[in-house]
């Protein structure tokens, strides 16, 4: 049995070949309805570079409206492919991680494609969207997460893979996975406790309840509530705030933070910190902090 990202896949290349048919014929014309259907949908995931004064920040927004940005194959496939862009982008300094529709980050996955797939193909789909996620989490520079309204089962997991999260009063955020007889499968189980702690973050997958913004705050699970409509403004000023420190810097430390919370002992993880503090010896980004610092005046880093 073909997935349904393969038959995407299928639509779109039958639509490349088209393009060659003859000037009388619009490529269209071969096309069958449901194929034009998922051929005109927008992108659902979008990339924005922001220019100055805001250059080193990157828009990351999910675009699927009609299913309250469900997650699809293609999201999935269009998301893995934003991340490997900015990834290779030597000029990215942080990443906000956003939704373009009111009142939703991310309802989880798409339950209507998944209805649909058989037991293996429903373990492919997990397995490819716990491995993007843990892509997400790997990228060396800040991510941040921009929650208005709900971010639920797999939306909640795309926040955890982000390195801070800020949400408007109106967030809801929960994992609602054993509601449907599963778990959470692309993270959730583990990297909710290393945030919340065991015993809150069982409490929440063994419920599947759902906490609201100041909630979140308070567990640790979010790093600031705004009022309603604010989230965003609240993020671009965090990231403001980052992209005028060193970029090594800020690379080293979230390495040092990251690698240093996954090995068992305190000294281990201090040798980690050692080893990340001491690339950043050599590099001309901490001469010119020093000499700011001594000129009285804004450091003008390079990330060198």
């Amino acid at each position: 049995m073909r997935t349904s990202r393969g038959l995407l896949l299928a639509a779109v290349a039958g639509h490349h070949t088209g393009r060659h048919a003859s000037a009388a014929a619009p490529a269209h014309r071969f096309l069958p309805v449901r194929e034009l259907q998922i051929l005109a949908q927008p992108e659902p995931v979008r990339l924005k570079k922001l220019s100055a004064p805001d250059s080193g920040i990157v828009e990351l927004t999910l675009e699927r409206p009609e299913v309250k940005n469900a997650i699809n194959w293609e999201l999935m496939r269009r998301l893995r492919g934003a991340i490997g862009k900015i990834e290779a982008d030597a000029t990215a300094k942080v990443v906000l991680v956003a939704s373009s529709v009111p009142g939703i980050f991310c309802a989880g996955a798409d339950l209507k494609e998944r209805r649909l797939m058989s037991s293996s193909q429903v373990q492919e789909y997990t397995n490819s969207l716990r491995s993007t996620f843990s892509y997400v989490e790997a990228l060396p520079i800040p991510t941040i997460a921009v929650i208005e309204g709900a971010a639920l089962g797999g939306g909640l997991e795309l926040a955890l893979s982000c390195d801070m999260c800020i949400c408007g009063e109106n967030a809801t955020l929960g994992l609602p996975e054993t509601g449907l007889a599963i778990i959470p499968g692309a993270g959730g189980t583990q990297r909710l406790p290393r945030i919340i702690g065991r015993s809150r973050a069982k409490e929440l997958i063994f419920t599947g309840r759902r906490c609201d913004a100041a909630e979140a705050v308070m567990m640790g699970l979010a790093n600031y509530c705004v009022p309603a409509g604010e989230a965003y403004n609240k993020a671009l000023e965090v990231a403001r705030e980052i992209i005028k420190k060193g970029p090594l810097g800020i690379k080293m430390a979230k390495k040092a933070i990251d690698q240093g919370m996954g090995v068992s002992d305190m000294g281990s993880a201090l040798a980690v910190e050692g080893e990340c503090y001491d690339q950043l010896l050599h590099t001309r980004d901490r001469l010119e902090g020093l000499a700011a610092f001594a000129e009285k005046r804004k450091p003008v880093y390079t990330g060198e």
